[in-house]
Parts: structure tokens; sequence; C-alpha cells
């Protein structure tokens, strides 16, 4: 193994590691949820508007840990009407289909149990606070996905 690919190894490591202190620090400081497979349904179901955050690693993905910095301040910009919560980059790429996801990281807008949107990607602050503002107030919808991955009709495994 290359000394430049053993680097980058440990540096990914590295950047997982303080990623994970990191979302410690904010369920501890505020209210901020780490949710597994079961918890994001209950999150979800659960009723009052939610923010879940779709997170990448951060190495490969570096927006992951500026929407996640920002979060606490999104918090105080709602007030007490929307929960917030986080799930892991293996639960957010087996549930991004569901949630329309396309590019990451993704903060995925529910109420009551239904969708209402996704912005996705980082943004500037003046276009999250209109933007949130957009999510809070619009209607409840369908996801913008199936909920299942397409394949190619004729493929191995799929549904036609």
């Amino acid at each position: 193994m290359s000394e430049t690919v053993e680097f980058a190894a440990v540096r990914a490591e590295e950047m997982k590691a303080s990623f994970n202190k990191l979302l410690e620090r904010l369920r501890a400081q505020s209210k901020i949820t780490l949710l597994d497979e079961e918890g994001l349904e209950s999150f979800v179901m659960a009723g009052g508007d939610g923010m879940v955050l779709f997170t990448q690693e951060p190495d490969q993905q570096p927006e992951t840990w500026d929407v996640a910095v920002i979060l606490p301040e999104v918090l105080k910009l709602t007030g007490d009407r929307l929960r917030a919560a986080i799930i892991s980059p293996d639960l957010a790429r087996k549930e991004k289909a569901r949630f329309g996801i396309t590019r990451w990281p993704s903060l995925v807008f529910v109420r009551d149990g239904d969708y209402v949107g996704v912005i996705d990607g980082m943004r500037n602050w003046e276009e999250y606070t209109r933007e949130i503002a957009g999510m809070l107030n619009k209607p409840v919808s369908r996801a913008p996905s199936v909920g299942i991955p397409v394949t190619a009709a004729g493929a191995v495994g799929s549904c036609h």
C-alpha cells in the first residue's frame, strides 16, 4: 500500500471520529436526535414538523459537516416548531430512494407521518431561512420517488 493511500485512509478515519464527536455534541446540547432505522420510522410518524439530516462520510462529502454544524441555528430560527434528527451515512443510502434524495447532504422535512420536501446540498444562510420557512408552510405531498429503486425491464430482479 502506498503512503498516499495509507494517509488518505488514516485521514478518513480521523474525520469520521471527529464528525461522530460533533454529532454527539449536537445530541447532547441541541435536542437533535441520532436515529437508527427503527428510530427513523418513529420520528417520521410522530406528530408535528420534523427535519432529518441525511449524512454522508465527511471525507467524501465535506458539506455534510457544514450542514450538521448549522442545525442548532436552524432550530433557533424555528423556535419549538421543528424536531431535528440525524441519520448515519449507511442508513441515508438505504433510505434515499424512499425520500427521493439525489444529492448529499439533504435535509428531509416531514409532518405528521407524511413527506413535505427536501433541501439538498449546502446553501447560504439567507437561502436556508427562506427554504426552511417554505417547508414549514408547505402542504404535505408524495415523495418524488416511488420508494423503491427502479431497474430496467428484463433486468435480473426487476418487477416486470
